[in-house]
């Protein structure tokens, strides 16, 4: 029997972990035991969220969040170590980049306990990030590194892993995997939704801090939302900042957050995604949409080598270029590239675990 400690703290975190979740439970000779450490709390993560997304519930919840990264990162780390030294696991599993991730490392590398990072390697290259940190110093620390792309690898490579008492495997991306069970429930929101429409997500701060580059994007995209319909989920702390901007954006659809099966249908239907978010680019590539990214820098660096995604940063004159672009652009060009494993990452993750005891 093997045991898995799989430490959680966001609800896309949960998202991509239900696909691993869901192939560790055809395995008899698999427990997986799940913490959430609630570093990003989310109201809507429900027992109806966890039934309708078919994820396990977790097993712990260690209610930390809304607090700074030193004092957060602080109490996780005392709380992961009690659940670590009780459960006794023989691996811990970590996702992605956030203060959970690297609280769970940190205590399984003290701990002697073996760490399995799923979505290794990845590089933005600005160590401003702080999810940059947190993922370097996750990958030093973790026995597999399981990375979702070539270029992962290469990261990984060319900073000397594998001179490292480690494993690196191309594993795919479990969120391809998450794409694709997700688009059959997909729902569709209670919305007035025009037929052809924008897709558009703006959250990370240094779009909604920056009162310069807020004011260029949305300038941008209320001049789009003349000739399309632009859907633009917003927070309620980037809408009040808006309104204290005193910026047009009448033209917009703006609509509360929502759900991601919700989300789902909005990617599968829709005919350009705009977003600074790192996960909704990969998305757009799975549903088959073009992407016009609003950061100076991206992660997925083969979307932008295969033409999928286009980096405009918050530059008004590039969005506005992309966009005129993008109605030139032909989605069947990168569409039969499997970069991301085709929906296998979970079971690749799975075996190597397995064949690892």
């Amino acid at each position: 029997m093997i045991k898995i400690l799989t430490i959680l703290g966001a609800r896309p975190q949960f998202i991509k972990a239900g696909s691993v979740s869901r192939e560790i439970a055809k395995h008899k000779n698999i427990e997986e035991i799940i913490v959430h450490t609630g570093q990003h709390y989310d109201a809507n993560m429900s027992d109806i969220f966890f039934e309708e997304m078919q994820i396990p519930k977790p097993n712990y919840f260690l209610g930390i969040g809304g607090k700074s990264h030193g004092a957060m990162t602080g109490q996780m780390i005392e709380k992961i170590e009690e659940v670590a030294l009780k459960e006794k696991p023989d691996w811990v599993m970590v996702y992605g980049d956030t203060n959970s991730t690297l609280a769970g490392a940190i205590v399984a590398s003290k701990l002697h306990i073996k760490i399995a990072h799923i979505e290794a390697g990845l590089r933005s290259f600005n160590m401003k990030m702080p999810e940059e940190v947190n993922r370097i110093l996750t990958d030093r620390v973790s026995q597999i590194l399981f990375c979702p792309t070539d270029a992962a690898v290469e990261n990984l490579q060319n900073e000397g892993y594998e001179n490292l008492d480690c494993k690196i495997v191309k594993s795919g991306d479990v969120m391809q995997d998450g794409a694709i069970f997700y688009k059959k429930l997909a729902v569709k929101p209670s919305y007035e939704i025009k037929d052809d429409f924008v897709l558009c997500t703006i959250h990370r701060a240094e779009n909604t801090d920056d009162e310069i580059r807020l004011k260029s994007i949305f300038e941008s995209l209320n001049e789009i939302a003349r000739e399309k319909q632009v859907i633009l989920p917003l927070h309620p702390r980037t809408k009040k900042i808006l309104e204290n901007l005193k910026l047009n954006i009448q033209n917009l659809t703006i609509i509360d957050p929502i759900g991601y099966l919700q989300m789902v249908w909005l990617i599968d239907n829709c005919s350009l995604v705009m977003t600074d978010s790192g996960g909704l680019q990969k998305e757009a590539y799975f549903f088959g949409k073009q992407c016009i990214t609003l950061r100076d820098e991206t992660e997925w660096v083969e979307l932008i080598e295969c033409e999928a995604n286009v980096l405009v940063g918050a530059n008004g004159t590039k969005i506005l270029e992309a966009y005129k672009n993008n109605k030139k652009s032909n989605t069947s060009n990168y569409q039969s590239l499997n970069l991301y494993g085709g929906g296998e990452a979970s079971k690749y993750i799975i075996k190597e675990l397995l064949n690892d005891r």
